[in-house]
């Protein structure tokens, strides 16, 4: 295991960093529970992270930084331990530090695939479950909804295997697989811990492997295309748009041009293997693609941003929106869930769940225009991106953004040299909490410890806190992150 001292580390868009005393590398289950060991010895605190994708500071600890990278094998499923019927589907366990990427490479190996996904695939299993990443379609929730099982190591170096109420492993199975071994195992099939841990934000261990249902290869049709903002909005109000597809997101200009907000609509459906199809339908767009991989490009959009930002509105980002406009890409579902290189421009980004009750999604949609409008006649601080809303399905994990209702995920992207871009979503932010709105974690936010307030928008607050007792009695796992949300081990004690 490689281990490494004075070394400081950067998340990936390096607009987050921390120089921890020791940051490891595990390669092994066995080394996981020696570090949280050797921490809890040494009363020093430890934080995984994965690949870095989160813009907040979620991943970071002054203590042992854990990178498990090198935790990214995929398992034996363990059927010797599963309960009759636990196979009534299709399942893969995989340790927690492997990338979408290569999960999506293995499960197409095997005819298999996610059935659903965010638009990157650089992030690890561990951190897309533990802080509710999501994809878009009101028939799926955030990826943490497709987990059955998974293995965590908790203070004093446990290993639990939490699962919901007759969850997949067979108790008595269980107990013969662990007794007699090293390493103290500990079958918890229990909702209320399952629905806590699922989404933990690194706060209750550190996630070892997990169990997935997976389903069989599958491929979309996607199709992008440009709409005002007054069709789309009534499309959304009749709700039909989410019902007949698959996936349905945006892309809207909070800017007017010549009285209209643009929006990129993207719908993606089921489609027969395309084969026979031409290349230009089995692609992304080609010129787009390459543009938006180049370096200069992001050089030229930064300068343009900051030498001329009255070019953000009509040019800029309408350019963007009418840039990805695509009448067909058919292709394997992880490719054409993954949105391309959109993802290579640098940027950080806030995103905030609105309840779509009430058509709450819908007035979040319109205060965004009118904050952006206000913000750039003031003191010309500007939206250098087109905001995305992705649909989600309720959730039952405790933390996640979608728990207890259906959610517009309104996701305010800057590229990374805005003026004034980090002030400006502090404004959305704030106006969307007042539509009940919920942070990403591992995005922008600016939440403190206010606990009436974080019990508003998590009404399950205090019974995470109460199984997050259990698995940490002595604020192993607590970080700066944990300590600004008052979620830290004296933060937490009864008021």
């Amino acid at each position: 295991m490689k281990v490494s001292y004075r070394k400081t580390w950067k998340n990936h868009a390096e607009n987050q960093a921390i120089q921890p005393l020791r940051i490891y590398v595990p390669e092994t289950l066995s080394d996981v529970i020696a570090i949280i060991t050797e921490a809890e010895r040494l009363v020093r605190t430890v934080r995984a992270v994965g690949s870095g994708h989160s813009w907040s500071d979620v991943g970071l600890t002054p203590g042992f930084l854990v990178d498990t990278s090198r935790l990214c094998r995929v398992l034996a499923l363990q059927e010797s331990i599963f309960r009759p019927g636990a196979f009534n589907g299709h399942l893969v366990r995989v340790e927690a530090g492997i990338r979408l990427r290569e999960l999506n490479v293995h499960l197409d190996s095997q005819d298999l695939a996610l059935s659903n996904m965010g638009g990157y695939d650089a992030q690890t299993v561990a951190g897309v479950m533990s802080t509710s990443t999501h994809g878009s379609g009101m028939a799926f929730g955030p990826l943490a909804d497709q987990v059955r099982s998974f293995d965590l190591v908790g203070s004093g170096g446990i290993v639990y295997r939490i699962e919901p109420a007759g969850g997949p492993t067979d108790p008595t199975a269980f107990e013969s697989f662990a007794a007699g071994g090293v390493i103290r195992w500990r079958l918890v099939q229990d909702d209320a811990w399952f629905q806590a841990a699922v989404v933990g934000m690194g706060s209750l261990g550190i996630i070892y492997s997990v169990l997935l249902n997976v389903e069989p290869k599958y491929w979309l049709k996607e199709v992008r295309s440009m709409h005002p903002w007054a069709k789309v909005k009534a499309d959304l109000l009749s709700g039909r748009v989410l019902a007949e597809n698959r996936h349905y997101e945006l892309l809207f200009n909070p800017y007017a041009v010549d009285g209209i907000n643009q929006c990129l609509v993207t719908t993606r459906n089921t489609t027969p293997r395309p084969d026979r199809l031409p290349k230009d339908k089995r692609e992304r767009n080609v010129l787009s693609e390459t543009f938006a991989s180049l370096s200069i490009t992001r050089k030229v959009a930064n300068f343009l941003f900051d030498w001329q930002p009255r070019l953000t509105p009509d040019f800029l980002n309408e350019a963007v929106l009418a840039g990805l406009v695509d009448n067909e890409y058919s292709n394997l579902s992880y490719k054409v869930l993954n949105i391309g290189g959109a993802n290579q421009l640098p940027a950080y980004s806030m995103e905030i769940g609105v309840p779509m009750e009430r058509n709450l999604h819908i007035l979040a949609i319109e205060r965004i225009m009118t904050i952006a409008e206000t913000h750039r006649q003031i003191g010309e601080v500007y939206e250098t991106a087109p905001i995305a809303v992705r649909f989600v399905r309720g959730s039952e994990a405790f933390m996640s953004m979608m728990y207890g209702r259906d959610t517009a995920m309104l996701e305010l992207i800057m590229l990374s040299e805005t003026e004034g871009g980090y002030e400006l979503l502090g404004v959305y932010e704030e106006a969307l909490y007042e539509l009940s709105g919920r942070p990403h974690w591992g995005q922008v936010n600016y939440l403190n410890g206010n606990r009436e307030f974080l019990r508003a928008l998590y009404p399950m607050l205090e019974e995470w806190l109460m199984i997050r007792r259990q698995l940490d009695p002595r604020g192993t796992f607590d970080s700066p992150f944990t300590k600004r949300l008052g979620l830290s081990r004296f933060g937490y004690l009864p008021d």
